[in-house]
């Protein structure tokens, strides 16, 4: 093989309560990325998309997560990737994710599959640390693995698949960016121990209620009493948006990654409908452009094209 060409999809991190340890994969929308023998040793990156993100691999999160890769290679390969980005970067729906999980998932299919999905996970990192100046996993195991994922450590790199029922997920963009980094330089550093028991019941109900089917419990677990609090402020109408949603029957929801996308769950595919015509009417209420998704749990991840 000597080109593949793959989808790559968006996430959402931190499910509400599971800061840095929890995500899911999303149906849509997705990147088209892909990768080819080049002409000569090394790589080299095109966008198809008018996003103005950086070409030099080292400033690439796709080209990062290459390059970590081809580090623990006997000879530099020739590559040439081509992405197209349909997840707009500082959405909050794992752009930077997409572009590094997809990048060494292409890769690995063109070295015959020689790194396990551990290895994957771990040099993809290097892409969500040039995005963020941190290297974490909570949008790249979703991307790579589907569905619902849990982060027990990254160090070492420890990762659980959790079952899930059918859900149906709502999100809205507003056309505003929140750069991770700055999401993160926002949050306090010290946590009240009666604020922390109660987020570790959240984290542990959310993962029950995966893993039971129980949508009642998933429900009820989606509260964030540490970080949603504070990242909340940066996105407007986010309290009028939770609100209406959940009252148009959606199971809860909160801000996406570091936002400013924000994500409803829903039982029904007919609420989740509801939960859009919601969300609709506050951004255009408040003036604010606007982009909605209904969509459903992707539970493979990546896929080749």
């Amino acid at each position: 093989m000597n080109k593949i060409s793959i989808t790559s999809p968006a996430t959402i991190a931190n499910l509400v309560c599971g800061f840095d340890i929890l995500g899911l994969a999303l149906e849509e929308p997705y990147d088209i990325m892909t990768l080819e023998t080049g002409d000569r040793p090394g790589l080299e990156i095109f966008h198809l998309d008018e996003h103005g993100l950086p070409t030099d691999p080292e400033n690439n999160v796709a080209g990062a997560a290459l390059l970590a890769m081809m580090e623990e290679l006997d000879s530099i390969p020739s590559w040439k990737l081509t992405i197209d980005k349909k997840i707009k970067p500082g959405s909050g729906l794992g752009s930077s994710a997409a572009s590094a999980a997809g990048a060494v998932f292409a890769a690995n299919a063109l070295l015959g599959n020689c790194f396990s999905k551990d290895d994957l996970i771990r040099f993809a990192m290097f892409g969500e640390k040039v995005a963020s100046g941190v290297k974490h996993a909570d949008n790249i195991t979703p991307c790579l693995l589907g569905g619902v994922t849990l982060i027990r450590s990254i160090h070492p790199l420890d990762i659980v698949k959790l079952s899930a029922p059918e859900l149906f997920i709502t999100v809205v963009h507003p056309q505003i960016e929140v750069r991770t980094s700055d999401a993160r330089q926002i949050l306090k550093k010290d946590v009240q121990l009666k604020q922390a028991i109660k987020q570790w019941g959240n984290i542990a109900g959310l993962v029950a209620g995966f893993m039971q089917g129980d949508h009642a419990l998933i429900g009820r677990s989606l509260e964030d009493v540490i970080i949603e609090p504070v990242r909340s402020i940066l996105i407007p109408g986010f309290d009028e948006v939770k609100q209406n949603c959940i009252a148009a029957g959606a199971l809860g929801g909160g801000i996406s990654g570091s936002g400013p996308s924000i994500f409803m769950l829903s039982k029904q595919k007919e609420t989740a409908a509801a939960v859009e015509t919601e969300m609709k009417k506050v951004y255009t209420r408040l003036g604010i452009a606007h982009k909605t998704y209904v969509t459903m749990l992707n539970s493979e991840g990546i896929r080749t094209l």
